[in-house]
């Protein structure tokens, strides 16, 4: 595969606390605006606390999901009294960071979220995108200690809904298990590290390094799966202990996917092998959804350098 060519990433944005209760991001960006890195080599780095109201409050949003309101319908759409805080803000953000898809975005947006579910690090983007893929490669590369993920969310631009979406390139790193609310030194320093090595792979890139291609694995999110429910629409199992915690492991036609309150086994019933993520995410309670099921992919992705 012939090397591909990109103009210089130089405008990045640092974002935590789109989910307010959701702490490592939040306190991230505070050590960096304490730092005042607003620059690092070429490299203009804006941080920003992206739902103030809802991080002062500790809540995951005040009136809607953030991170669900950057599509192109959201971002276009009229204001009045009544329009929710967190679509202003993201239309305030969307003309600090974007405006999405056009040329004045930031190059590269990274969102920082922490999950409940055992995720480990996960890079989680829409398109497939030669610069995000290599990000991962060399984070992967690094942080051998840890289980480092990418998930693709194969979805079309103006339905993208989350903030990442608003830059050229962008990526969320989603780091767990942590509870909402919580900081861990464990959690906050993998966030770190994959910040920072984000930050040197700029810095090479933009200094003219070629990275070589290679292969990837990477998950491609294909459907949601809801609690099992009564004709109410109440939650009549959970979990099932076999699959908790195994986010990223293979579920198969058969296997246990939740406990009812009475003691019996709810058996996943799909012909196809599947790898479950997010499994008993807290925050998708609301969005009836116990977990995603994604496909396991390799990407071959070519050399990438500067456009000369």
């Amino acid at each position: 595969m012939e090397k591909t060519c990109f103009d210089p990433v130089l405008r990045v944005a640092i974002c935590g606390g789109t989910h307010g209760n959701e702490l490592t991001g939040v306190y991230i960006v505070r050590e960096l605006q304490k730092q005042k890195m607003d620059k690092l080599g070429p490299v203009s780095v804006t941080t920003v606390l992206t739902n103030p109201r809802a991080t002062d409050a500790c809540r995951r949003y005040v009136e809607m999901d953030l991170n669900r309101c950057f599509t192109d319908a959201l971002l276009s759409s009229p204001t009045t009294d009544g329009t929710p805080y967190e679509v202003r803000r993201a239309q305030e953000l969307n003309v600090q960071l974007g405006p999405k898809g056009s040329e004045e975005a930031v190059d590269l947006l990274i969102d920082l979220h922490n999950t409940t579910a055992n995720m480990g690090l996960t890079l989680i983007f829409y398109s497939l995108d030669w610069i995000n893929l290599h990000i991962y490669k060399y984070i992967q590369s690094k942080m051998t200690q840890v289980p480092v993920r990418v998930l693709q969310l194969d979805v079309a631009s103006a339905d993208a809904y989350s903030l990442e979406s608003v830059g050229k390139h962008g990526f969320a790193i989603e780091v767990g298990p942590q509870p909402n609310g919580v900081l861990r030194a464990d959690i906050f320093n993998m966030m770190k590290t994959a910040v920072d090595l984000t930050l040197t792979w700029l810095q090479e890139f933009n200094s003219g390094h070629t990275f070589e291609g290679g292969e990837v694995e990477a998950f491609t999110y294909v459907k949601s799966v809801d609690y099992p429910r009564d004709a109410a629409g109440e939650i009549t199992a959970v979990i099932h202990p076999e699959l908790q915690d195994n986010d990223f492991q293979p579920l198969r036609s058969g296997d246990p996917a939740f406990l009812s309150f009475s003691g019996e086994t709810v058996k996943h019933e799909d012909g196809e092998e599947f790898y479950p993520l997010f499994v008993n995410e807290c925050a998708y309670y609301e969005k009836k959804i116990a977990f995603h099921l994604a496909r396991r992919t390799t990407f071959t992705l070519p050399s990438i350098g500067l456009r000369s």
